[in-house]
């Protein structure tokens, strides 16, 4: 394997995959670094129904591997490992992989955001199985059931708003009285009659089991009195954030205040020409496998005109 690249993409996740379409598509025989979770968080999910083109839904894990197949048999390659470090400074680029040097003459970021976990017992196990970090990805599951929502932010209100489209019962809970949310966005969630709130409860544990059904509740202990119980539930939303994926980029590449890498104007170039942004790591809002794959796609025809006018 050449260690310099004409295109080289870190992530393997829709927007990684989609650029490495793109760019081997155009004879760029692009190399992607796959991280320590290849194929991103759609490897944690389970039934995906809202990606174009797959009537009847597909299990996350699948589409990655449909998309890993379909870039393969246009020549992409494949490298497992993490990247240590990189040197933006001046072209080619270079990364440490895992020890490796690689160079690159444009580089495409596609490393993606982590969803905020609780870190209880039960959260990996039942993840999928009732406990979800994405509302408007697995909402649709939980048409009529009683279900929560755990966090005090906009996100966390937005998300029990959207859920009351399909739950019968939402439950925000929130381990203080006080919320980091906007007070307009509170307001907008004590005015729905669908939802109900669970103030200075500390989440403890998820209950059930992945194989026999799923979760079954939260174990919720009152912050105040000490008391604990379980909560019954259908299913439980975690809603604390999102941290991008961008610690090996900060003071080279420009960020937003949460690290969110910043894109000029309508195209995914970074402030470092060569360098290119795509997917979760540079969307805050959106966050979904259809919108980081259509910008997979922006970063590589953005990369082949950058290289066709600086080769």
């Amino acid at each position: 394997m050449s260690s310099h690249r004409k295109v080289l993409i870190i992530g393997g996740g829709p927007a990684g995959l989609t650029a490495a379409l793109y760019a081997a598509r155009a004879n760029l025989a692009p190399l992607v670094i796959e991280g320590l979770q290849p194929g991103g968080q759609l490897t944690i999910t389970t039934e995906v129904e809202n990606f174009p083109g797959f009537p009847h839904g597909i299990q996350g894990p699948e589409l990655i591997d449909n998309l890993h197949q379909q870039v393969e048999r246009f020549g992409t390659e494949f490298v497992m490992g993490s990247v240590q470090s990189v040197d933006l400074s001046r072209r080619p680029f270079t990364l440490d992989v895992d020890g490796e040097t690689l160079t690159t003459d444009s580089l495409i970021i596609a490393t993606g955001a982590t969803a905020r976990l609780l870190g209880i017992p039960g959260e990996d196990k039942l993840m999928g199985y009732g406990v979800s970090a994405c509302a408007t990805c697995d909402g649709f599951f939980f048409k009529g059931k009683e279900i929560c929502v755990i966090g005090g932010g906009d996100s966390a209100m937005e998300e029990a708003c959207f859920l009351t489209n399909f739950a019968s019962k939402v439950t925000l809970i929130h381990r203080r009285e006080a919320f980091r949310a906007s007070p307009i966005m509170v307001e907008k969630a004590r005015n729905n009659p669908k939802i109900e709130f669970a103030l200075n409860e500390i989440p403890l544990a998820f209950v059930g089991d992945a194989a026999q059904g799923g979760l079954e509740g939260v174990e919720l202990k009152h912050a105040v009195s000490g008391a604990v119980h379980v909560l019954k539930l259908d299913g439980a939303f975690v809603a604390i954030g999102h941290v991008p994926n961008t610690a090996l980029f900060k003071g080279v590449l420009e960020m937003d205040e949460t690290g969110y890498l910043l894109c000029q104007g309508r195209t995914t170039a970074t402030n470092v020409p060569g360098v290119f942004a795509a997917g979760d790591v540079a969307d805050s809002r959106y966050r979904q496998a259809i919108s980081a794959a259509g910008t997979g796609c922006m970063a590589a025809l953005d990369a082949q005109h950058f290289l066709d006018h600086n080769s």
